[in-house]
């Protein structure tokens, strides 16, 4: 199958992302070939059914999310290896980027199955766009541990790390995750916290540590986060 393709061919698994929150950040391909697959495999099926409806597309659903990843996953393959044309996606943004989809391209990888993908939005990747923290090259680790004390041991592990870190962190816990920056890190460390990027409540905390502390303080914390945390000598 060409990269530049809009119609999957059989046995290839198609690795589609969808919007993050603006329906209009679909690409054109992303839509062709949700049209167009035997399969699409998604982490909740009323989102992704809402989804394609929404778009006037009705296709096969599959229920592939992180109770089921490691079977479906095989399930998946088997169905590939006899032909199937399969889209993979997840509630929103790029499916494998902490969501489900990791052990579906593992499975295809070892056996030999092709596997393309089909870019679009992704949060961490737009957040740094627009946050004005050094991009030249970053860290993504993930969620943030539940656990305060696992935290405060990841900001000091990372200190004196020499590129961005990028962070997902839950509306539960942002406000205490800038908190232990502030302590650990110190007051003017420079951060970005990015606020339902792409959505109508989108906003971006941006500059040190202490002062976005004090604008979370008075904002809303409802919604979904990025959190970047700039080299320990960078200035804005």
């Amino acid at each position: 199958m060409e990269n530049s393709s809009l119609t999957p061919q059989p046995g290839h698994l198609c690795v589609v992302a969808t919007p993050i929150g603006n329906l209009a950040d679909l690409t054109d391909r992303a839509r062709a070939i949700l049209g167009a697959v035997d399969l699409v495999a998604c982490e909740d099926t009323r989102t992704t059914g809402a989804l394609l409806s929404r778009l006037g597309l009705n296709r096969e659903l599959f229920a592939y999310h992180e109770h089921n990843e490691t079977e479906a996953a095989e399930r998946l393959a088997d169905l590939l290896a006899a032909g199937k044309s399969i889209a993979v996606v997840s509630d929103a943004g790029t499916p494998a980027i902490s969501d489900p989809g990791f052990r579906v391209v593992r499975a295809c990888r070892r056996r030999g199955l092709p596997v393309v993908p089909v870019p679009g939005a992704s949060a961490v990747v737009a957040a740094l766009s627009a946050s004005g923290l050094p991009t030249n090259g970053f860290l993504y680790a993930g969620f943030l541990p539940p656990k305060s004390a696992a935290r405060i041991a990841f900001f000091e592990r990372h200190r004196d790390f020499p590129y961005t870190i990028a962070l997902f962190e839950s509306c539960h816990r942002i406000d205490k995750a800038v908190d232990e920056i502030v302590s650990t890190l110190g007051a003017p460390r420079v951060i970005c916290v990015a606020k339902e990027v792409t959505k109508l409540h989108e906003a971006f905390f941006v500059g040190g540590a202490g002062d976005v502390q004090a604008r979370l303080a008075k904002a809303s914390l409802k919604g979904e986060f990025v959190l970047l945390i700039a080299p320990r000598d960078f200035e804005l």
